[in-house]
């Protein structure tokens, strides 16, 4: 996986000795729910390993996990693909308008990627900047 925007090795700090008290999935759970709570415009987030495993989700009920991990999946392996056939340099994010809303990806870590589900009316910048504070967050966890 190539997505570079994020830092790529997350560094030891005081936040680590926290997590040792609670497991990886308490804290990851942790860093999804205040994601979605600083941005009224985020429906769903999860953390995704980069072959298509669900790692921890914050869904509301009737979205199936397992299928947004494996579209994840298809969506990088194409615009991982696509960016370097295309000479466009490593993939730094993945995002797709439709029209009830948006879907945007970015890494989480070295083998992770973060996924959330957005309104159609998000303000993306937003969006973007509090996706990179948990991506890191939950690059130091995983």
């Amino acid at each position: 996986m190539r997505l570079s925007w994020i830092a790529k090795a997350p560094k030891k700090n005081k936040k680590n000795k926290k997590m040792n008290n609670m497991s990886k999935a308490d804290a990851l759970k942790t860093v999804l729910n205040t994601l979605s709570a600083s941005s009224g415009d985020i429906e769903a987030s999860a953390v995704v390993s980069s072959d298509g495993l669900m790692i921890a989700s914050n869904f509301p009920a009737g979205l199936d996990e397992d299928r947004v991990a494996a579209m994840t999946a298809a969506l990088l392996s194409m615009g991982e693909r696509a960016s370097e056939e295309l000479s466009r340099g490593d993939l730094e994010q993945m995002f797709v308008k439709g029209a009830n809303g948006n879907l945007v990806l970015c890494q989480a870590g070295v083998e992770s990627v973060l996924v959330t589900l957005t309104m159609k009316s998000a303000k993306l910048g937003l969006v973007f900047l509090d996706m990179k504070r948990s991506a890191e967050e939950i690059a130091r966890i995983v």
